[in-house]
């Protein structure tokens, strides 16, 4: 982004230029009825904001001031096909838009029209400040990189709620094996039980037929 003034009048101009980051700040001084003209180059599709302000010189009280009588007229011309992009004149302090319809060097030029009088010329102060915003290609990438991060959450939240379910799944899984190895456990400690009783029950069966056979054999 650069800034070049045009010589269109032989007038002394003192130029304060701040520049941080998209934001251009400025004063000059002026004739009444003169204009100054200032080179923008700027991307394609890129929103441009402007804010002025004329303050004219009181040779009375020696200060400047704002005068309804002090009109602006602002116009904005692409440099390579001369299409007025802005063209408008408007109060001593305003502000103006525009969109870029190419990239290239665009002319931003401010002419004071003074209504006071024939022979009046006062001195004008103009405040200028421009700010650049973002061009259209910048901010569809910021949408399509919004919609991708967005489609990755989403896609994160899915793979979530699946790693969720998976671990309720193992989880009631793991209550089934549990119950299931309870009654197995149940089971074989029953089982263990009446098979201790069985066994009981004919070691003593056998015991009493033992007997009984000894006992018969003492008698003969």
């Amino acid at each position: 982004m650069a800034w070049r003034t045009t010589k269109l009048i032989a007038v002394p101009i003192y130029l304060i230029l701040i520049s941080n980051g998209l934001i251009n700040s400025l004063y000059f001084y002026l004739d009444a009825g003169a204009q100054r003209c200032f080179i923008e180059d700027l991307p394609l599709d890129t929103i441009v904001n402007g804010k002025y302000k004329g303050e004219e010189y009181d040779n009375t009280k020696h200060i400047y001031h704002v005068n309804p009588q002090l009109g602006v007229q602002i116009t904005v011309t692409e440099v390579e096909t001369q299409e007025k992009v802005v063209n408008t004149r408007g109060i001593p302090e305003g502000k103006f838009t525009f969109t870029s319809h190419g990239a290239g060097e665009h002319m931003i030029c401010l002419r004071t029209n003074y209504t006071g009088g024939w022979f009046s010329t006062p001195q004008v102060k103009m405040h200028l400040d421009i700010t650049v915003g973002e061009s259209r290609m910048d901010q569809d990438y910021e949408k399509e990189h919004v919609k991708d991060l967005a489609g990755r959450v989403k896609e994160l939240n899915n793979r979530l709620q699946d790693i969720r379910r998976e671990q309720q799944f193992q989880r009631e899984r793991e209550i089934q094996f549990r119950d299931l190895s309870e009654k197995t456990n149940q089971r074989a400690v029953w089982w263990s039980l009446v098979q201790i009783v069985v066994l009981f029950y004919m070691c003593v069966w056998q015991l009493r037929h033992l007997r009984g056979f000894f006992e018969s054999k003492k008698l003969r």
